[in-house]
């Protein structure tokens, strides 16, 4: 009787199990087509509208600073993490070849002078040649031909006259003469004057060109920023071209975003940005827009573009760089460095511009200096100095004031 009565107990208790398991698994069902159906919502509702990618980094302006001139580096003012302003002397050359180059351009225009000097000497001179010899000619071809109207008469010999013939005839070769030695002295300074010959203007050149080579023996920070990868050090001999150090203004920064070409569907200029950078976290989030998109992928652009027209073709999904800008006040808030790694998260849900259409712009200083433009102040002084102290007509008017 006790076996009769186990078996049913144990039916009873196996049938429970199952209807326990079959709830479970309608309960996880539910669990799941619950959770599905909220990160359904949560994606219609929120997550479509943005593109997200962390393929993205903070650069900026990085101005290289080389070197314009030959010398040797004597002084130099900077170390890497400094700050300099604009036209702060970061580093000096010794200038000693560069001061013997500016001492003889001055004294090759002020020869170039006095050489132009005496060419206006020369050709005053072959003038005043010049009218003497027609003076003369003139003189001489009156006498024969008064000889020729008496000779019927014989008031006048045949020797007489032929002797005036071959005197006529030499003093007009002597003319001709005189004549091509002007036409060569004239065309030397023909609507000219010592001051704007231009023998004398390729020496002024040669001398603006020394005094310019002077003056950049002091390089200048051409923008304010901090120094970086200063290479250049005491006595190290420098050419033109030479790198010296880079300056990195850390006022203006933007984001460079890599998105994969099959995001960009909706991307357009002017759409707000989320920004988080590696270096402070999800803590500090940076607001900013979309400015534009690149004219082409990072492939068409590399050392070795694409050529898919050649051998076996791979479909590969490219990138895309996006240019979002940031705002001064957060960069001033939370500083930032060139080459951080940074998330960006763009809302399309927003509506932009057409990519035709980008907001990049030229910043009114960013991308500007004027410390290069003083360099040949005085120049033009020395310049008129010297010519003015090596021109004859000065010297005579000296000569007659004494």
């Amino acid at each position: 009787m006790t076996n009769t009565q186990t078996k049913p107990q144990r039916h009873f208790g196996y049938q429970q199990r199952q209807q326990h398991r079959g709830y479970r698994l309608l309960l996880v069902t539910i669990v799941a087509l619950l959770v599905g159906l909220i990160y359904l919502l949560y994606w219609w509702s929120f997550s479509s509208r943005f593109v997200v990618t962390n393929d993205a980094y903070i650069t900026g302006n990085l101005t290289p600073l080389k070197a314009q001139t030959s010398g040797t580096a004597v002084d130099v003012r900077v170390d890497n993490t400094q700050y300099v302003h604009q036209g702060d002397m970061l580093v000096r050359l010794d200038g000693l070849q560069a001061q013997v180059a500016l001492e003889r351009a001055e004294a090759n225009l002020a020869d170039s002078v006095r050489q132009i000097e005496t060419a206006f000497s020369q050709a005053d001179m072959l003038r005043q040649q010049l009218a003497a010899k027609e003076a003369i000619l003139n003189r001489s071809q009156k006498d024969l031909a008064r000889y020729r109207s008496v000779a019927d008469d014989g008031a006048v010999s045949a020797q007489q006259i032929e002797d005036s013939e071959f005197q006529v005839r030499e003093q007009e070769a002597y003319v001709r003469q005189i004549r091509a030695e002007l036409g060569g002295a004239e065309a030397l300074i023909q609507n000219t004057s010592p001051a704007n010959n231009p023998k004398v203007l390729q020496a002024v050149a040669a001398l603006k060109q020394a005094y310019l080579d002077n003056a950049r023996q002091r390089i200048v920070a051409p923008v304010s920023g901090f120094v970086a990868k200063r290479s250049i050090q005491p006595g190290e001999q420098v050419r033109p071209e030479t790198p010296l150090l880079a300056i990195v203004p850390l006022d203006y920064l933007w984001v460079e975003a890599n998105f994969l070409e099959n995001e960009l569907a909706e991307v357009q200029p002017g759409q707000p940005v989320e920004i988080t950078v590696d270096l402070y976290g999800s803590d500090v989030v940076y607001h900013g827009e979309v400015q534009g998109l690149s004219a082409g992928t990072g492939s068409v652009f590399g050392l070795l573009p694409p050529d898919n027209a050649t051998g076996n073709y791979i479909h590969i999904v490219e990138r895309v760089p996006v240019r979002v800008g940031l705002r001064a006040e957060e960069l001033k808030a939370n500083p930032l460095r060139p080459g951080l790694s940074a998330v960006v998260r763009i809302d399309t849900s927003n509506p932009g511009r057409s990519v035709l259409e980008p907001l990049t712009t030229t910043p009114a200083t960013a991308y500007k200096t004027d410390v290069f433009d003083h360099q040949l102040d005085g120049a033009d002084e020395l310049v008129q100095k010297i010519i003015e102290r090596n021109r004859q007509s000065t010297n005579w008017v000296a000569k007659e004031r004494a």
